[in-house]
Order: C-alpha cells, then sequence, then structure tokens
C-alpha cells in the first residue's frame, strides 16, 4: 500500500474519529505500511492527514478538539458517526488543562489583517467595547473589523476622472466579523446572521473562521448565496487563507454609516482616514496613505514574526495535529 492507501484502510477499520497516533499505530499493527525510509514516521502519517484537507481530497474529514489537535474519519461513514454528538475521550481528560493554553478570538485579528493586506486592503478593528452605548445589542451592528480597498487605475488622469464622476465607485469598504471556530449547524448560523447584522452598511460583509467543520459545507454555499456574505477560511499562516465563498456586492448604507460614527469614535475616524485619502490632491497622496496605514492595525512582515506570534498566543498551526 501508498501511505494514503494505508490511512484509508486504517480509518475503514476504526471507523470514528480517530488522531493520527493512534492511526499510526494501526498501520505498523497491521503491516499496511513500511516506513523504512521516514525518519519520523508518525509525522509522516500526520503530514499524510494534512494533505488530505489541504489539497481538498472530499474522502477524509477531521473534527477538532478542545487542545488544537485533530481527529479524522471517511466522509462516507459520516451518516453512521452521528458527528455532532462524539466528543473524543482525549477532550474530556484535557478540557481543563487545554482551556489554559488557548488563544483569544481577537488573537487572530493580526492573522486576518496581514492576510487582507496582502490583497490590498487596509483595516481596522473595531471595539465595540469603546462604544458610548452600554447596550449590549449594540455589538450586532458592531463589525469586528473594517477594511477599505481603493480602485487604482493606472493613469493618474483616468484616477482622477473616476473621482471626479463617481466618488463612490473609487473604493470597496468591507466588513469582517471574525470566530475562533464553527463546528455546528446552529453556530454556522448564529455566526453567519451576526455577519449578516454587522455588516449591512458595507459593500461587502464576511465571516472569517480559524476552523470550520468540514461536514458545513453544503450550508454555507446555501447560506452565501441565499444572503450573499463571504466566507473566508483563515489560516495561521494567513498568506494561506482562502476565500471560499465570495459576497455580493452592495450599495453603502450611509444611514447606518452615520450611526456607527456616533457611537464609536474608532469607526468615525476610519471614515474620517478614508475620506482624506480620496481627496487628497496628487502631490500629499502618498503622505496621506501612510497616515491611513499607521491608523490601521499593525499587520506582519515575515514568517518569523508569524510563527512567533502563534506559539505565543496557542494558536494552532497545520503541523499541530
Amino acid at each position: 500500500m501508498t501511505i494514503k492507501e494505508a490511512i484509508l484502510k486504517s480509518l475503514e477499520d476504526i471507523n470514528i474519529p480517530t488522531v493520527y497516533s493512534e492511526l499510526y499505530d494501526h498501520i505498523i499493527s497491521n503491516n499496511y505500511y513500511d516506513f523504512k525510509d521516514a525518519k519520523t514516521p508518525s509525522a509522516t502519517v500526520s503530514g499524510s492527514l494534512s494533505n488530505f484537507i489541504r489539497l481538498g481530497d472530499t474522502r477524509v474529514k477531521r473534527l477538532k478538539e478542545t487542545g488544537g489537535t485533530f481527529s479524522y474519519y471517511l466522509t462516507k461513514n459520516e451518516a453512521s458517526l452521528d458527528i455532532e454528538t462524539i466528543v473524543p475521550p482525549s477532550n474530556q481528560v484535557n478540557k481543563k488543562l487545554a482551556k489554559k493554553d488557548t488563544y483569544e478570538e481577537r488573537d487572530l485579528h493580526k492573522l486576518l489583517i496581514s492576510y487582507l493586506k496582502t490583497t490590498d486592503i487596509y483595516s481596522k478593528t473595531i471595539f465595540h467595547e469603546q462604544s458610548n452605548r452600554t447596550d449590549e445589542h449594540q455589538k450586532w451592528i458592531h463589525p469586528d473589523i473594517v477594511g477599505i480597498k481603493f480602485l487604482k487605475l493606472q493613469t493618474n488622469v483616468s484616477q482622477t476622472f473616476l473621482k471626479a464622476i463617481n466618488r463612490v465607485d473609487t473604493f470597496e469598504i468591507s466588513s469582517f466579523e471574525v470566530k475562533k471556530e464553527i463546528n455546528s449547524d446552529y453556530e454556522l448560523k448564529k455566526s453567519f446572521f451576526q455577519a449578516v447584522s454587522n455588516s449591512s452598511w458595507a459593500n461587502y460583509g464576511y465571516l472569517v473562521a480559524f476552523e470550520i467543520s468540514d461536514n458545513l459545507t453544503e450550508e454555507m454555499e446555501r447560506l452565501n448565496q441565499s444572503f450573499g456574505i463571504g466566507i473566508i477560511a483563515l489560516k495561521a499562516n494567513p498568506y494561506e487563507s482562502k476565500i471560499l465563498y465570495q459576497p455580493k456586492y452592495k450599495d453603502l448604507d450611509f444611514k447606518t454609516i452615520d450611526k456607527l460614527c456616533k457611537i464609536n469614535k474608532e469607526f468615525e475616524k476610519f471614515i474620517e482616514q478614508t475620506e482624506k485619502l480620496m481627496t487628497a490632491s496628487d502631490k500629499y497622496i502618498k503622505a496621506t496613505e501612510k497616515e491611513l496605514d499607521e491608523f490601521c492595525d499593525p499587520y506582519f512582515l515575515t514568517d518569523t514574526e508569524v510563527e512567533k506570534y502563534c506559539i505565543e498566543k496557542h494558536i494552532p498551526s497545520e503541523n499541530s495535529n
């Protein structure tokens, strides 16, 4: 057998969600694969399992456990496994311990900010607790992150001409709702409609999650088609993040923008910085762009910074299977 065939056969044999170390033990005990050329054979199993997911091989799916590890199962057996009620035993043993070493939702913001920067989007975290309203329900109009992308034409003449005839078309504003993980149909719907509410004012709305259960694909596609909210799968290496479903364009809702400006000074300043860049004369463009960049959230400059940050914040990577 190849290593992939050995993994598929072992998943078939075990027939419950299984972590990579148990799969490795099963392969060895049944002589399914010879690891003689592998320096770290269990890591070979882990890497091969990650490749099933990373390359979109639909035969295998995974569940996230409470410590950042994953258990794997065959897609064809999903109906008989009753995935939503399965809690791997290691979760119960390590639940209290793992809770100490977990990351916060806002720890993911810098990863998303860095990914957005590669697509020329300036983005800023909006802290709902800084608003001058104490009503808890006000959170449902606050985005987690706002972003703006300016349309860049090839010549200054065409750029100036576009601004003169229709300034709204010179930029696109997006809203981002960020979640650590979405593991069930209920969590998906709750998070999705929070994103719908929080992005009603923007050109584009996104739901961003660090972990999304593989068995929610059909429902994500249905919600995306019905409500036009895009979905981004965020990765520990932010440059590997992917837009799973594209958002639909909407006109800006200036009444809601005005309301957000009134209750949140950071949002108001973001809109102010946007307006300054849009209206700046050519000789001040670079300085105004730098001012906006400095106002927005910081982002990673090197891969080393990313790796160090994820370790410090206990954000699991693909290698922590």
